[in-house]
């Protein structure tokens, strides 16, 4: 690899991390005025649309089988339409910066996970160490204010940890998508969400009725676009060029946009508890991260 197309990924994972962090304080303006089921029903749509679009160009095509979009329906619900509309239904009660750090845990679920279906192989004292510190961290977040008795903010701040364990249930699942071109399963992912959403939408909460304001409205547009449709073609583009391993550090660089983004635009403060929690559960998914020396493993698929 050159040096100037690597120093251009590297300038595009910051971009995606800028794409993903801003994504809460998107819905942070959205959710009030457009409830969460129809902000993410037309978030996945507008991510379908450009995917889709981009395909066409490519010449991708859709994968076929029932089996193949009876798996992507799941993965749709684990890493769309219940997890996003979780985050959304949270932010209607949590700080966006805080909810940047707690639904960017999912690495620690996968994790987690990962050694209860495995029995605890693969794992090092970090991982370990990683994991506890993580959990604390959200549990130093958490558990303050749910002993303080405070309801909504409390059941905000646990839908954000349940999108991010959705997430972890999401990298897991989509492991059987392995052979299939990354672009058609994300395209795949959000029409599947899009399809389930919609009717739901128009049942519970009559999009038609709503008025949101011209500044709902483009962040509304701007999720769609930018953080998910232009989000995800950024990803699978630095799966290629960064590995794995190279475009999963965006998790860092996320939180801490997400995080700066409250403070500045919205003018969040969170507490000291929240800024220890956060310090623990970045730290958490940084260990979590850190590479597994290869060994000889037997195929379970």
């Amino acid at each position: 690899m050159t040096p100037e197309p690597r120093a251009r990924d590297y300038a595009l994972l910051a971009l995606l991390a800028t794409f993903w962090g801003s994504s809460y304080l998107f819905q942070r303006v959205a959710v009030p005025e457009i409830p969460p089921l129809t902000l993410v029903a037309g978030r996945v749509t507008g991510g379908a649309v450009l995917l889709l679009a981009v395909m066409l160009v490519r010449g991708t095509r859709m994968p076929r089988g029932r089996a193949v979009w009876r798996d992507l329906a799941v993965q749709s619900l684990l890493n769309a339409s219940l997890a996003w509309v979780l985050l959304a239904w949270g932010l209607q009660h949590v700080d966006s910066a805080l909810a940047t750090v707690l639904n960017s845990t999912s690495p620690l679920w996968v994790f987690v996970f990962t050694m209860v279906l495995t029995g605890g192989r693969g794992a090092g004292w970090p991982h370990l160490l990683g994991t506890l510190a993580g959990l604390s961290g959200v549990i130093l977040i958490v558990g303050p204010a749910a002993l303080a008795g405070l309801g909504d903010q409390v059941a905000g701040q646990v839908a954000c940890v349940l999108g991010a364990m959705l997430y972890g249930g999401a990298a897991i699942w989509g492991r059987r998508f392995a052979g299939l071109p990354p672009l058609a399963v994300a395209a795949g992912t959000m029409l599947c969400a899009a399809i389930t959403l919609w009717p739901l939408a128009f049942v519970v909460e009559a999009p038609l009725g709503l008025s949101p304001s011209a500044t709902a409205l483009a962040a509304w547009g701007i999720l769609a676009t930018l953080c998910t449709g232009v989000a995800l073609l950024l990803y699978f583009h630095l799966l290629d060029r960064l590995g794995s391993l190279g475009t999963s550090s965006q998790a860092y660089l996320r939180q801490g946009v997400g995080v700066a983004l409250g403070i500045l635009v919205l003018g969040e403060r969170p507490g000291v508890m929240v800024f220890a929690g956060v310090a623990l559960a970045i730290l958490g998914v940084i260990l979590v991260n850190r590479p597994v020396k290869a060994t000889p493993v037997t195929p379970s698929e």
